[in-house]
């Protein structure tokens, strides 16, 4: 499926070695491998895997100006007349290079990955699920303080009604009432103005993901390596050094388009001047969308090229409740249990064969699928609770604001008899 994803393409020229002379085409990317196609005759003439190149350099001579090398194995391939210049294609297939040694899907990996067991396959399933578990908790708490933060204003609201209840009170009192102006000629009491917490809030906010990505702003010839940076209350696209570029509020947030799996817009719109848009491509990219979709469900929109990607990664998904939970509960219960009852040996005569010819997973794989499985438990237990708090600070805070709107209609009416 890899190979069928699209990531991005250049014209450019690339030097056949076998004929002396540079030919005209594309240069194109996929998650895994470099490609290059023929414009006249449309024959792939390049074609080899991310994980084989060993160096990629910019590089220049007398001859050959402004141009792109790719070392792979002991073969050099150069490119030149890179549009729309040579820095933009170089970050990027830098990126997804670094990104793929990086990953475990390079050849040595995919090599391990053929001899894992049955127990690791369930253990990696398990682990992403406990992840996927604990980044929503992430964003629970953080809506559960937004509730908070809303209750403590709404109650400041009931108290300084309470106050323009009485100064009203007193305005409404004749004249020749002996305590009409008491109260104004004690001085007023000052409240001191609670101290915005926003940055304090913003340091201890914890971080849900932090990936490597290329950042594009307003032309694609503004290209350059950066990083991207998940909370609770929105994302933040830094550079190279760790110095914010730009920061996005949830609320901030007018649209995300899925151009492809591996690449994204985040864009914020404006009257009266140009909107704050930003294109962001990384090899992480796949595994960052999911959190993404869930904090901006109703913002997040995937194009055509996504769509694919959407329907691949839901589809398996609505098995994955019962396949990871029937299989893993199948498999420990053989473990934990491995001295099942002799009776109705006919009817498990099949099974045995399938079970023969699977792999067993080991006690070892076992207690790690019993903690993961317990850890599991406990974060939806938490997150259960946690959203039946929220559902009743959210039953308060409709109570508080409908008795606050009365009070407030209740002194304007009071205010417009007074003038």
């Amino acid at each position: 499926m890899n190979e069928d994803i699209h990531i991005h393409s250049w014209p450019c020229s690339y030097y056949l070695d076998t004929s002396k002379q540079w030919v005209s085409g594309r240069l194109s990317l996929t998650p895994v491998a470099i490609k290059f196609t023929a414009d006249k005759t449309g024959e792939l003439l390049v074609n080899f895997h991310l994980s084989s190149v060993s160096e990629i350099k910019k590089e220049s001579s007398n001859l050959i100006f402004s141009s792109l090398t790719i070392l792979e194995k002991n073969t050099k391939h150069w490119f030149s007349s890179l549009q729309p210049n040579r820095n933009v294609v170089f970050n990027i297939l830098e990126h997804f290079w670094r990104e793929q040694l990086l990953s475990s899907q390079g050849t040595g990996a995919e090599a391990a990955a053929l001899q894992s067991t049955k127990g690791k396959e369930l253990t990696g399933l398990l682990t992403g699920s406990q992840k996927r578990l604990e980044d929503t908790a992430k964003v629970l708490h953080y809506q559960g303080e937004q509730f908070d933060n809303i209750m403590r204003g709404l109650n400041k609201i009931e108290g300084d009604m309470d106050v323009a209840d009485r100064l009203l009170t007193e305005l409404e009192s004749p004249s020749w009432w002996p305590f009409s102006s008491k109260l104004w000629k004690a001085p007023l009491e000052t409240k001191p103005k609670e101290t915005a917490t926003v940055s304090d809030s913003k340091n201890q906010e914890g971080i849900i993901i932090r990936i490597p990505v290329i950042i594009t702003h307003r032309t694609d010839s503004n290209v350059k390596p950066g990083k991207l940076t998940l909370f609770a209350s929105g994302l933040e696209i830094s550079d190279c050094n760790s110095q914010v570029i730009h920061r996005f509020e949830s609320k901030d947030v007018d649209d995300i388009r899925v151009h492809t799996p591996y690449e994204i817009s985040v864009r914020q719109r404006f009257i009266g001047k140009p909107d704050t848009s930003y294109r962001l491509l990384s090899a992480k990219m796949p595994e960052t969308i999911p959190i993404l979709e869930m904090q901006f469900s109703k913002k997040i929109q995937f194009l055509e090229d996504a769509l694919g990607f959407v329907g691949a990664r839901k589809s398996p998904q609505v098995d994955l409740g019962t396949s990871i939970w029937q299989a893993a509960t199948g498999l420990l219960g053989g473990v934990v249990q491995p001295s099942s009852p002799v009776g109705g040996r006919e009817g498990m005569d099949n099974d045995e064969v399938q079970l023969q010819k699977q792999e067993k997973i080991s006690q070892e794989e076992a207690k790690e699928l019993k903690q993961i499985l317990k850890k599991l438990k406990g974060l939806a237990l938490e997150t259960e609770a946690e959203l039946e708090r929220q559902d009743e600070a959210l039953d308060s805070i409709t109570t508080s604001v409908d008795r606050a709107t009365l009070n407030i209609d209740k002194q304007n009416r009071r205010i417009k008899k007074l003038t």
